[in-house]
């Protein structure tokens, strides 16, 4: 399966790839922080390589054994899957469900700096990420001249053309999705050229395309919004980079165009899944586009950097989404999480490790309706926006899958199919 291959070859090559951008920063660490600093990397660096080891040789998996706020909930969650009547009993690295380990492994990273002060800050995965924003220049630069230029008239286009730019912004922002590095174990995924040119092309290869249902909830709920209530939009991030410019954008069209009157956003608390957003590089990113030479790059970054201080963009984070839970267990682990999703109107939630937890990551028949995989996980109307990178997918015309398997055996996991996929709750 897809998934013992991903166990077997990328997560290795994942490790070896952390190890050795410690190794390259044993330097830094020194002139930082003296030999306080190269002993923490040594000792970092052992911990990963028993890592590693542990997992080549299929070793059981191990109760976490640091302090961080979130290891009582992990090690419960070991617990739980040692007790699963169809189990092994002891899960190991190749006995267990691949999430679960996938996300066990990152969660064991974080662990091998955060217990290892003073280069506990340390993101191993910071360069890959600002590498993959820098190589996506060109293609950032066309995206935020478009939308610059696309602002000037937002006032002049009526309802049909407002509709046609959100589906094109939402179909960016899927096709975005292509750029994860934890997909590539970190070999270059940039965006090279711009995704606007090449968006007629791609229609066929969204499986489930619901932008109506989007488009036509988001106008009822401006037309019912009263003095009191705000029409909010939450975006549940993946990957840095060129991926979370196009998120940015889509989420800057929906408050021109007063479909939303906030955005908030959710990223990861801590370094995840190789590229994966934290707090850190959402602001990094703004950052680097405010200070771009490139007038309309920097336009957007500034006008984003007021769209934060004005309130209506809010970054969260908040540490159930680096849990091995599927979100089905989101209200009973995380309330607080829960209800503050509720305060949405719509949940747009970005790419494929959201879409495995959303679905319980499942071998579901590819028919299995959407509403059904999601177990009652039901905060608020929610559209998934992935491009197909691992072997689930629900939702599918009968026969769909089928037929596409036939000709395309990989088709599941080459990230060539998206679906922009649409929930509305109860």
């Amino acid at each position: 399966s897809f998934a013992y291959f991903t166990i077997k070859d990328r997560l290795p090559q994942i490790l070896t790839r952390v190890i050795d951008t410690l190794h390259r920063h044993k330097n830094e660490f020194f002139e930082e922080h003296g030999e306080k600093g190269v002993e923490a990397e040594k000792r970092a660096i052992s911990f990963l390589s028993k890592l590693r080891n542990e997992l080549q040789t299929d070793k059981p998996v191990t109760p976490l054994e640091d302090e961080l706020p979130d290891a009582a909930l992990w090690n419960q969650y070991l617990d739980y899957q040692r007790n699963l009547p169809n189990g092994n009993g002891e899960p190991s690295w190749f006995q267990s469900p691949w999430l679960y380990v996938e996300c066990y492994m990152y969660r064991r990273i974080h662990a091998a700096l955060a217990q290892n002060p003073p280069i506990d800050n340390f993101d191993v995965f910071k360069e890959g990420k600002a590498q993959n924003f820098f190589e996506s220049q060109e293609a950032i630069i066309a995206l935020c001249t478009y939308f610059q230029e696309l602002l000037k008239n937002i006032k002049d286009l009526d309802e049909k053309q407002l509709q046609e730019e959100l589906f094109k912004l939402l179909q960016v922002s899927l096709w975005g999705n292509k750029c994860d590095l934890s997909f590539s174990a970190g070999e270059d995924s940039s965006q090279k050229s711009s995704p606007l040119q090449s968006l007629e092309n791609m229609v066929p290869y969204i499986l489930v395309n619901d932008m109506e249902k989007v488009w036509s909830l988001l106008v009822n709920a401006k037309k019912n919004r009263t003095e009191r209530s705000n029409v909010r939009v939450d975006i549940i991030l993946d990957n840095a980079g060129f991926e979370l410019v196009s998120d940015l954008v889509l989420a800057d069209f929906l408050l021109s165009s007063k479909l939303a009157d906030e955005v908030h956003f959710h990223g990861k608390s801590i370094p995840w899944y190789v590229s994966d957003t934290t707090k850190h590089d959402f602001n990094w990113t703004i950052r680097q586009l405010g200070s771009a030479n490139h007038m309309w790059m920097s336009r957007c970054g500034i006008n984003w950097e007021g769209n934060l201080k004005k309130g209506v963009w809010v970054f969260h984070d908040h540490m159930f989404w680096t849990l091995p839970h599927d979100f089905s267990n989101m209200s009973e682990v995380a309330p607080d999480l829960y209800a503050e999703l509720q305060k949405a109107n719509l949940l747009l939630f970005k790419g494929d490790l959201n879409y495995r937890k959303l679905t319980g990551d499942r071998k579901w028949e590819y028919s299995v309706p959407f509403h059904q995989a999601l177990n009652k996980f039901h905060p608020a109307p929610l559209c998934s926006l992935r491009t197909l990178k691992c072997d689930t997918q629900v939702g599918l015309k009968p026969g769909q899958g089928e037929q596409i398997q036939a000709s395309e055996p990989e088709w599941m996991v080459n990230g060539k199919y998206g679906v922009i996929q649409f929930d509305a709750g109860l």
